[in-house]
C-alpha cells in the first residue's frame, strides 16, 4: 500500500513539475525579446517569435502528454488546455512590455549622464511585472490543482512525512 502511494506520489509530483515547466517556459518566452531583429541570434528563440497559433499548438501537446500521465479524463484535459491557454494569453502582453523595459534600459544606460534615479525607477516597474507574472503562474498552477483533484493526487500521511516526501 504504501509503495503505490509513494509511487503515485511521484507520478504526481513529476506531473505538477511538468506543469511548472510549461508554465515558466510560457512566462519565460512572454518575456522574451521580441520585435523585429529581436531575441537569440536576431530571429526570435528557434527560429521567431511564437504567435497566438503557435501558443495553443504548444499547450495542447504539453497538456495532451500531462493527460496521459495522470490518466485525466477528456474533461479535465479540455479544462487543463482553457487554463493553460489563458494563463498564456494574458502574459502575451507582458513580452512587449519587457521588449520596451530593455529598450529603456538600454539608453538610460549608454546616456551620457547617468539618472541612477531613472535606472531604480525601471528596476521597481520590471520587479513589480515579473511579480505579476509570477502571481499569473501561481494561480494557473492552483487552478489545474483543482482540476486534477490535487488532494488524491498528493496523498499527505504520516508515512509521507516521515520518509522526507
Amino acid at each position: 500500500m504504501e509503495s503505490t502511494d509513494r509511487r503515485r506520489f511521484f507520478r504526481r509530483a513529476a506531473v505538477f513539475t511538468l506543469i511548472g515547466g510549461a508554465a515558466s517556459a510560457l512566462a519565460g518566452k512572454a518575456w522574451a525579446h521580441g520585435g523585429p531583429g529581436g531575441g537569440h541570434r536576431g530571429g526570435g528563440f528557434m527560429g521567431g517569435p511564437m504567435g497566438p497559433g503557435m501558443t495553443d499548438e504548444r499547450i495542447e501537446r504539453m497538456v495532451g502528454h500531462l493527460a496521459v500521465d495522470v490518466n485525466a479524463t477528456p474533461e479535465q484535459r479540455a479544462k487543463l488546455a482553457e487554463i493553460a491557454k489563458a494563463a498564456a494569453n494574458e502574459l502575451r502582453p507582458l513580452r512587449e512590455k519587457a521588449f520596451e523595459a530593455r529598450r529603456r534600459g538600454a539608453e538610460l544606460l549608454s546616456a551620457p549622464a547617468i539618472d541612477r534615479g531613472s535606472i531604480e525607477k525601471l528596476r521597481a516597474e520590471q520587479i513589480q511585472a515579473l511579480d505579476a507574472a509570477s502571481r499569473r503562474m501561481t494561480q494557473a498552477l492552483a487552478d489545474a490543482a483543482e482540476v486534477l483533484g490535487a488532494k488524491a493526487y498528493f496523498p499527505v500521511s504520516s508515512q509521507h512525512v516521515r520518509a522526507g516526501v
